[in-house]
């Protein structure tokens, strides 16, 4: 089983056959975000199993080294754990629905190109505007944003997802972000959701986060929900 485990004030620990690979954002000249590129993939200590680092002070990112025992880092989780239905606004448009969770924001602003998401889901009686909202709700990698048809919506349907098969992914923020914040993160992406049903969710792995676990800058990719369960040391959260 691939799981990711939040220790106790420590490093995240990786378990499964999960490749770790760089993934970028790609923009245009105007700095908007329009897809995801991956880039190369890094050699993990072992093949399936290793920690990865959460305080941001280890010699040997993305690896833990142990540092978070000597800055005494506090883990402390501030993220919500409502559910995210109980978090999202739900905007109606003639043919979809857009649920957005501004807590889960992860500010990589896929939502902002033609017009921003939350105006063009107005015009989904539209192919080429409903096509925008399900690729920039599908490229959100904070979990965010979710697409769903609007018929489906009403009775509790599934969002419209895309496929990811299991990997975690290191991402440098593009320059427009990355001022004032951490801008390296990680991103996890696989088949099944977390405390967003969608294909996506956040986990800091900078000591500058303001609500962890969840949070702009480690992102997380899946699509069916996570489970999660509380340890004396750890928290676990089953991605898939």
């Amino acid at each position: 089983m691939n799981q990711i485990t939040i220790t106790v004030d420590g490093p995240y620990l990786v378990q499964g056959a999960m490749p770790l690979v760089h993934q970028h954002i790609v923009t245009n000249a105007q700095g908007d975000s329009l897809a995801w590129r991956e880039g190369q993939t890094v050699s993990a200590p072992t093949t399936d199993r290793y920690a990865l680092c959460r305080c941001g002070q280890s010699a040997s990112k993305p690896f833990c080294d142990g540092a978070h025992q000597r800055v005494g880092f506090d883990g402390t989780e501030t993220a919500s754990r409502e559910p995210y239905d109980v978090q999202a606004e739900h905007i109606e448009g003639p043919t979809l629905v857009l649920d957005d969770a501004n807590a889960l924001c992860a500010f990589a602003r896929f939502c902002d190109p033609k017009g921003q998401v939350w105006h063009l889901v107005q015009s989904s009686d539209q192919p080429a505007a409903a096509r925008l909202v399900e690729q920039q709700a599908g490229d959100c990698p904070g979990g965010r944003l979710r697409a769903r048809q609007r018929e489906q919506a009403r009775s509790g349907g599934k969002a419209i997802e895309p496929h990811f098969e299991p990997s975690i992914g290191l991402v440098q923020d593009t320059p427009r972000a990355s001022a004032g914040r951490c801008g390296c993160a990680a991103v996890s992406r696989c088949s099944a959701p977390t405390a967003a049903p969608t294909s996506f969710a956040t986990v800091s792995r900078c000591a500058a986060a303001g609500r962890r676990a969840t949070s702009r800058f480690v992102m997380a990719r899946m699509s069916h929900p996570a489970s999660t369960t509380r340890t004396e040391s750890a928290r676990c959260t089953r991605w898939f």
